[in-house]
């Protein structure tokens, strides 16, 4: 038996579907979260040197992925506009109604939160990081992220009007670990 460290390489591919799910958080167009995760593994890829193997893999990408996101966030400030709607209307997406209204519902609510909530939510909620690794992936204080946290589920139950006790109804994932903490916790 080898009990040797996997070569974090190896290992990519599994975190693929959270990285994903992280970046239509934080772009909310599946064009740029696409484009997001290929510069997140572009990256990663090029810097393997600088992981330490023993180290959780999935909040060393989490943070290439953050970084990267506010790093486009800044260089668009610095972009001319969209005045004719070109761009914009390539990059828009159709809402599929596939009788998932709820989850419509709460992707609506959810895009309305501030960034940082957004963040937190995902990382807390939907991706299961503890709020202590959150709060490292972000570089700020745990009680931070749980400020944000706790703030975002609060404004995403009252969007979606909901009563602190009641069950969304939404099995999905990523929605329900995010309201339910907020039930459990109100």
């Amino acid at each position: 038996m080898n009990d040797a460290i996997r070569d974090p390489r190896d290992e990519l591919v599994e975190h693929l579907g959270a990285l994903r799910a992280f970046a239509m958080s934080l772009t909310r167009n599946s064009a740029a979260a696409d484009d997001l995760v290929q510069d997140t593994i572009e990256k990663a890829w090029k810097n393997m040197d600088k992981f330490q193997p023993g180290t959780n893999l999935r909040a060393w990408l989490f943070t290439i992925q953050r970084n990267a996101f506010y790093s486009i966030r800044r260089k668009a400030k610095r972009e001319v506009a969209d005045v004719d709607g070109v761009m914009a209307a390539g990059l828009s997406e159709k809402p599929h109604h596939d009788g998932r209204l709820a989850m419509n519902d709460f992707r609506k609510a959810f895009e309305k939160l501030p960034d940082e909530q957004r963040e937190a939510l995902m990382l807390v909620g939907a991706s299961g990081f503890a709020y202590e690794e959150a709060a490292q992936m972000c570089n700020v204080a745990v009680g931070t992220i749980k400020s944000r946290a706790n703030r975002g589920r609060r404004k995403l139950a009252e969007l979606m009007g909901m009563e602190p006790d009641e069950d969304p109804v939404i099995r999905d994932n990523t929605n329900d670990s995010v309201i339910t903490t907020h039930t459990r916790q109100s």
